[in-house]
């Protein structure tokens, strides 16, 4: 299935697909009588002939898929349904024909990774590019426009303090290092049904940017502007199908008011079908600048480290200086096995005291946990990524056109990456501002609740369904 990362797609490498991962959730079905005709032929047999029993369609939903332990892939026309650019645009066309007291606050959240692939497909910079995409959707019916970096600020500071945390007590605690990213939701739903209870703890408890994003959204911002959290439908533009199924998890659900953080999740290839079926040339549309209140300005930025958020490169010069009072300046990355897998070390007094790994793609991180479980992993910090590159190699980015390899345009895309404005996690005023006066400082339980979440380890079921005869 095109559009999910590899660890999804493979955990089982048997192609024959069994019922128990075509139809994964059971439906109970209504007993009838049987109907059939019997007929007795010259050789003394006996031949039934029964007529094949008509089932109403199945339905599913997102949280069926989560809950299962079978083959996500097999629910992507669920997925599609549920969570794609056809719902948005039926959510929108709805709302347009409101009165205006009556209409949904309709807000946008752009990833960096969506906005490069679809500016490298339209030949754009990239500040171009975001500003075309606001003033597109909001012709659609958007109120609001933001991008994912101002939330993705909080996820690289709360990381930051967990490992703090972990390290200083790893003699005590045998599962809090290595501390592992939680930002890739293919990883995380691959480590929930594959190995469980195990590796979770390893696991950061820190959200990802989108659902740092949903968060402030549905509950600061919403606060800000006088509005429920279910007056406001929250769409994201993601690089992986993965994100949908993120989005969908019973974590980021509020049950008060019956909404979740993160409304629709829809990717860069949609929003590329979104332009065609709309026939529009994005690069002649009218310009929008990104509204600022969840923005870290007008104009994207980006964060020091990889394109998959910097996370092992940011809590790596924060823990330095932290735990050693070593500045670091610029990382050595050291390319091991492949290019998806390196690794960076600080040394104090010749002794190696940090050593944080990049992990991107399936094989990686099978040997990663291979190693975790046989207790022979060097590391302290690992960035998991499920899809080989990371981010801008994600399932559900703009495909290369014909003669450029995908090597090439990922190559394309960390230049063009590179060369947005950079901007420090902890000299943002505004973030600072968010904690002092709507989180009430950074060790209090609205941290907790608005930037962390929690894991669950999914077991697997046998199904007479999934014998093979």
């Amino acid at each position: 299935m095109a559009g999910f990362s590899g660890v999804l797609k493979l955990t089982d490498l048997d192609d024959f697909i069994a019922p128990s991962q075509e139809c994964i959730k059971p439906v109970k079905v209504e007993q009838k009588a049987g109907r059939g005709v019997i007929r007795i032929d010259d050789s003394d047999g006996l031949d039934v002939m029964a007529e094949p029993p008509k089932y109403e369609k199945a339905k599913i939903t997102l949280n069926d898929c989560l809950a299962c332990s079978g083959c996500i892939t097999s629910a992507e026309v669920v997925l599609v349904s549920q969570q794609s650019h056809d719902e948005l645009y039926r959510i929108l066309e709805e709302n347009n024909k409101k009165v205006e007291s009556e209409r949904l606050v309709v807000v946008l959240s752009l990833s960096p990774q969506s906005v490069l692939s679809i500016a490298a497909k339209y030949s754009m910079e990239t500040d171009e590019c975001i500003q075309k995409l606001a003033g597109y959707f909001k012709s659609l019916g958007v109120n609001y426009v933001f991008d994912t970096n101002f939330a993705r600020t909080f996820s690289l500071l709360e990381a930051q303090k967990e490992f703090i945390t972990r390290y200083k007590e790893k003699d005590s605690n045998p599962k809090a290092i290595p501390m592992l990213a939680s930002t890739c939701p293919g990883w995380i739903c691959y480590a929930e049904k594959t190995h469980g209870s195990y590796i979770l703890p390893y696991i950061s408890s820190t959200k990802s940017p989108q659902q740092v994003m949903g968060s402030l959204v549905k509950d600061l911002w919403a606060t800000q502007k006088g509005i429920t959290p279910d007056k406001i439908y929250h769409a994201t533009v993601m690089p992986c199908f993965d994100k949908k199924l993120e989005a969908a998890r019973d974590d980021f659900y509020n049950e008060v008011y019956s909404t979740r953080e993160v409304d629709c999740v829809i990717t860069s290839v949609e929003v590329e079908q979104m332009l065609i079926r709309d026939d529009i040339t994005l690069p002649s549309f009218n310009s929008s600048p990104l509204d600022t209140d969840l923005s870290s300005g007008s104009m994207i930025t980006s964060h020091p480290g990889s394109a998959s958020g910097g996370y092992a490169h940011n809590v790596f010069i924060h823990a330095a200086k932290e735990l050693f009072d070593k500045d670091q300046d610029k990382l050595e990355w050291k390319t091991l096995r492949n290019t998806d897998f390196r690794e960076v070390t600080l040394q104090v007094n010749g002794e190696t005291v940090l050593r944080f790994a990049l992990a991107y793609g399936f094989r990686n991180i099978q040997n990663l946990v291979q190693k975790l479980k046989r207790g022979k992993s060097p590391y302290h910090y690992v960035e998991v990524m499920a899809c080989p590159s990371g981010c801008l190699n994600g399932g559900a980015q703009i495909r290369p056109e014909n003669g450029v390899s995908a090597k090439d345009l990922v190559t394309k895309l960390e230049e063009a990456y590179e060369n947005i404005p950079i901007s420090n996690p902890e000299s943002e005023s505004k973030v600072a501002t968010v904690y002092t006066e709507w989180l009430g400082g950074g060790d209090s339980e609205k941290v907790k609740k608005f930037l962390h979440t929690q894991y669950k380890s999914i077991e697997k079921t046998t199904s007479a369904l999934g014998i093979k005869w």
